[in-house]
């Protein structure tokens, strides 16, 4: 992949060779107030426009509203203008706002090699990090598989606030977060002839190359010898053969133990109960739970979060062949449970359940799960909203706390006794699935449930909606893959090492 993250840097005062100003307007006392303009600036807009900068913006349409912005003409370096809503803004509104005006950015004609100069008068480092965060991935472009590529359209972004070492440790750890969720946008964004399980396996490893994390790829002979039944059931019926990445990182003075565990179907055609066309154009964004599982895994080692990571990223593609799973066949997953299957389409639990129980063994005191796992859970919490389950309303918490933090929503589903009750099997210990359509969603997170151990904590996030954004690009979130989980996962981590 060429795709160049924009370079991010901290600078006292607005650089005088940016391209691009950011400033903000927010409502103070009711009135619409500029923020961040410096003097010189000020002074260029009166000069070239006879009218101060603030009524500029206001007669071309600038507002408070949240991420509503305004390019404005030249005058020296151009203007963009970005609404912040109230003046107490929260860092995740920070990070939608400058997210935003880094996508208007992009989108001026013309826009090549960019230097954009975020100047928004900011206090402390968390919002330092989260204008920063939102810079980066707002200024994000997907990859173009094209034999002619465009030039970079935001080449530099500065960060204008008081140079402590605390404002300096906050780009440096908003790079890397930002850079780790435009990773997992990339792959995810991948055509599936492009990323088959065993090109997805390399490129995981490509990119832990510069950290101290080991890794280690099993191939289809190592997933036969070690009993991964879901897993060798799942990818049988491709040319593609399946993989899992088991990757560890493991610093010294670390005294919690974290797994993590991430769907990585490249494709899913959903097997002999095969989907409809129009349903299977989408299918490469099912690899999005490994994706970020392993994005986050690359922010934490470089972070130096004291903190001991195992993690799973199990690699299938769900094609119909003569050597394909059927529904009905009974397996015998990883910890020697067997399952019946029930639908072939209902295949990324099946994976997920290997690769869980394989967790399971390095005695972790959390798993968290990573899955585009269910439409269920779409239909239950819409398309910008990931689903939740626990074995427990303490690590539930723990979740939404570390997805509050990250600027990430999720929702806490429950797994009921009725729910678990409709996995029983007359063949086997379990089925797969439900007996009927309803609650979805919560018969796969009981599934995945039977392969914890009931001593280890656990967590499941259901990403089916937020991993790929199908409408128009919004606050820092484009449009295609998101690389959603991965801020949640990196702000766990960061909490559970404190």
């Amino acid at each position: 992949m060429t795709r160049k993250n924009a370079i991010l840097s901290l600078s006292k005062n607005i650089e005088r060779d940016a391209d691009v100003v950011v400033l903000g307007l927010t409502a103070v006392g009711g009135e619409p107030t500029l923020v961040g303009a410096t003097g010189d600036v000020e002074k260029s807009y009166q000069k070239v426009y006879s009218t101060p900068l603030r009524t500029l913006a206001l007669t071309l349409g600038a507002t408070t509203t949240l991420e509503s912005t305004v390019v404005l003409p030249r005058a020296g370096a151009r203007v963009l203008v970005v609404g912040l809503g109230d003046a107490d803004i929260t860092a995740e509104q920070l990070r939608r706002a400058v997210g935003a005006a880094l996508r208007a950015a992009t989108q001026i004609p013309d826009a090549e090699g960019l230097k954009v100069a975020v100047s928004l008068e900011l206090a402390g480092p968390e919002l330092i990090r989260a204008a920063a965060e939102g810079a980066l991935l707002g200024a994000y472009e997907p990859e173009m598989f094209s034999s002619r590529q465009g030039q970079q359209k935001v080449s530099a972004i500065s960060v204008v606030a008081a140079g402590r070492g605390d404002a300096r440790e906050a780009i440096d750890a908003a790079r890397v977060v930002a850079e780790a969720v435009c990773q997992a946008r990339d792959w995810t964004n991948t055509p599936p002839n492009l990323l088959t399980p065993a090109l997805f396996a390399e490129a995981a490893k490509h990119s832990l190359r510069e950290v101290r994390v080991t890794v280690e790829v099993l191939d289809e002979k190592a997933l036969e010898k070690g009993g991964f039944g879901g897993i060798l059931a799942v990818g049988g019926g491709s040319a593609n053969r399946p993989r899992l990445v088991r990757m560890q990182y493991a610093p010294r003075g670390a005294t919690f133990h974290l797994a993590l565990v991430g769907k990585g179907i490249t494709f899913d055609s959903g097997g002999l109960d095969i989907k409809p066309a129009g349903q299977m154009a989408g299918m490469k964004y099912d690899m999005s739970g490994a994706a970020s599982v392993i994005a986050a895994v690359q922010a934490i080692a470089a972070l130096g979060i004291k903190i001991k990571v195992t993690a799973y990223a199990a690699m299938a593609e769900n094609m119909p062949s003569g050597t394909s799973y059927r529904s009905g066949d009974v397996m015998t997953m990883f910890d020697g449970q067997t399952v019946e299957n029930y639908n072939t389409d209902a295949e990324g639990r099946l994976v997920m359940a290997d690769a869980i129980a394989r967790a399971a063994l390095d005695e972790p005191q959390l798993i968290v799960d990573v899955a585009t796992l269910t439409g269920a859970c779409m239909v239950a919490l819409g398309m910008r909203v990931g689903g939740l389950m626990a074995s427990d309303d303490e690590t539930a918490d723990r979740l939404l706390d570390a997805a509050e933090a990250g600027g990430e929503e999720f929702w806490q589903l429950p797994i009921t006794d009725e729910i678990r009750s409709q996995l029983k099997s007359s063949v086997a210990d379990m089925r797969s699935g439900g007996k009927n359509r309803y609650g979805g969603a919560l018969a796969a997170g009981a599934f995945l449930q039977r392969f914890v151990p009931e001593k280890i904590a656990w967590g499941h996030l259901d990403i089916a909606g937020p991993a790929n954004n199908e409408d128009a690009a919004f606050g820092c979130t484009p449009k295609g893959g998101t690389g959603v989980a991965v801020r949640t996962l990196v702000a766990l981590a960061r909490q559970l090492s404190a």
